[in-house]
């Protein structure tokens, strides 16, 4: 009967310490490599006059190709959209883009593309889009 508390004992003890969370390491928010190239595909310097500007032409882009915006705010410099990707409408293509004004009347613009939870990493995408953001800015300017 007396070893019976001490078995208890013995299984809690080893339970609790089962039950402990690793420390996250130092460098767990640290960009890799990989995220700084993937940054660096994913963003544009414009030269514009202002925010508003460049914020019509994204809106207009996105829109121009197929998207629905689903939050635009000129003072953060946000645009939010998303669409169902073709040919399989369960798939969702989920956008976000940034403004953020530069040195010397520049904005930088950088769009972020998520399909189906999933970070796109295809720099073709990022250029279609951008191509398709200067030919709308330029329009608009002139």
């Amino acid at each position: 009967m007396r070893l019976f508390p001490f078995v208890v004992c013995i299984t809690f003890a080893a339970l609790a310490g089962a039950c402990t969370v690793p420390k996250p390491s130092a460098n767990l928010l640290a960009p890799t490599e990989a995220q700084t190239k993937l940054r660096s595909i994913q963003s544009r310097t414009f030269e514009l006059t202002d925010r508003l500007v460049a914020m019509r032409g994204i809106m207009g882009v996105l829109q121009d190709l197929g998207f629905v915006i689903e939050r635009a705010n000129e003072e953060l410099g946000l645009v939010t959209a998303a669409k169902f990707a073709e040919p399989n409408f369960l798939d969702v293509v989920e956008i976000t883009v940034t403004v953020r004004p530069q040195d010397g009347g520049k904005f930088l613009v950088r769009v972020n593309a998520i399909f189906n939870n999933k970070p796109v990493e295809d720099a073709e995408v990022y250029q279609n889009f951008f191509a398709a953001l200067e030919r709308s800015l330029f329009v608009n300017r002139g």
